[in-house]
């Protein structure tokens, strides 16, 4: 009965999916010594250098603060070099930053890989396509 309770509720399915694939997750960054959140961040400031605080969040549905935080911690690390301009904060890779770079596209071939062999490929990517539709669905 509560079983049933819980596996029909959305909320309670997607943390419990959240917290599986967090952990698959940071077990493929970990020889990047970075969270996945932070290497997706890093991907974006290598992309895209001088990429603003707010450009960051967009792309990554995180708030502004949540953002300064991350970029905080990947300047302290010698990854991202912060420039003013104006009113606004842009993020540039430092060398040391794009060295990491490979290692970062190895993470998530390791977690694509990861995740795939468990739900197959396929299955894997229309689950994502799924979840992402019903997020903007639900971000309205």
């Amino acid at each position: 009965m509560i079983d049933d309770f819980f596996n029909n509720c959305l909320y309670f399915t997607v943390n419990k999916l959240s917290r599986a694939i967090t952990k698959m997750a940071e077990e493929s960054f970990k020889k990047t010594g970075l969270s996945p959140t932070h290497a997706f961040l890093m991907m974006l400031v290598i992309d895209k250098p001088g990429i603003s605080q707010s450009e960051l969040a967009e792309a990554l549905h995180l708030k502004p603060s949540t953002i300064t935080r991350f970029v905080d911690k990947l300047v302290e690390k010698g990854l991202i070099e912060r420039k003013a301009e104006g009113k606004r904060s842009l993020n540039y890779p430092t060398a040391e930053g794009q060295e990491i770079l490979a290692d970062i596209k190895d993470g998530w071939k390791i977690l694509f890989r990861g995740y795939s062999d468990v739900l197959g490929e396929e299955e894997g990517k229309a689950l994502n396509q799924l979840i992402n539709e019903a997020g903007n669905k639900l971000e309205k």
